[in-house]
C-alpha cells in the first residue's frame, strides 16, 4: 500500500505532467503489482457471467444517483462544496474528452479494481475478516486521495470505496465491480459531469 500513497501523491500533488496520463500509469502499475495474486484466483475473481454485466451497469447508475443527491445536499450544507466539486474537473482541459473517456473506461476503472478490491481487500479480508477488510480497504482508498487537498473528493473516494467494496463482497467477482467503476467514471467525468 505504500506504493499507492506514493503514486497518488505524484499524480495529485505534483503539478508537472498530464494528470490523466499520470493517473492511468499509476493505476496500471498498481494493477501489475496485484496481477499475480488475482490470476491465482482467476476462476473466482474473473469469471464472466451475464448477470455481472447487469449488476455492473445498474450499480454504476445507482452510484451516480447517490452522487447526484449527495452533490445537492453538500452544496446546501457546505459553502465550499460547489467550488471543490468544480475543482475536480479542472484537469479535463489537459486531454481530449474522448481520450479521457477511453482511459477511464479501459484503464483506470479496471486497473484500480484489480488492485483495491482484487488485491488489497482480498488480502485484508483473508487476514482480518470480511468486514474489517472492507472497512480498512475503503478507508485507505479514501486516504490516498487526500493528496488532492479537496475535501469533497476525499469524501467521494470514501463513498466509492465503500460502495465498490460492498459490491465486491456481495458478488465475489471483480467483473461487476470493474464495470461499475469504469461506467461510473465515464458518466461522472465525461458524459454527465457534476460541475
Amino acid at each position: 500500500m505504500p506504493a499507492a500513497f506514493l503514486l497518488w501523491f505524484v499524480t495529485f500533488a505534483v503539478p508537472s505532467g498530464n494528470f490523466w496520463l499520470k493517473l492511468s500509469f499509476s493505476a496500471l502499475l498498481l494493477a501489475v503489482f496485484a496481477f499475480k495474486p488475482v490470476l491465482e484466483q482467476r476462476e473466482r475473481l474473473l469469471s464472466l457471467k451475464i448477470r455481472f454485466v447487469y449488476v455492473g451497469i445498474l450499480s454504476a447508475v445507482l452510484l451516480y444517483a447517490i452522487f447526484w443527491i449527495g452533490r445537492e445536499v453538500s452544496i446546501a450544507l457546505f459553502p465550499f462544496a460547489s467550488r471543490e466539486i468544480g475543482n475536480v474537473y479542472v484537469t479535463k482541459a489537459q486531454l481530449n474528452p474522448a481520450a479521457i473517456g477511453l482511459l477511464l473506461f479501459f484503464v483506470m476503472g479496471p486497473a484500480e479494481e484489480i488492485y483495491w478490491r482484487g488485491f488489497v481487500q482480498e488480502t485484508l479480508s483473508g487476514r482480518f475478516g470480511r468486514i474489517t477488510g472492507l472497512c480498512a480497504t475503503s478507508a485507505v482508498y479514501a486516504l490516498v486521495h487526500v493528496f488532492a487537498f479537496n475535501f469533497m473528493l476525499f469524501v467521494a473516494a470514501g463513498v466509492c470505496g465503500l460502495f465498490w467494496g460492498l459490491l465486491y463482497l456481495r458478488e465475489g467477482s471483480l467483473i461487476p465491480v470493474m464495470l461499475s467503476h469504469a461506467l461510473w467514471d465515464l458518466m461522472t467525468f465525461v458524459l454527465f459531469p457534476f460541475n
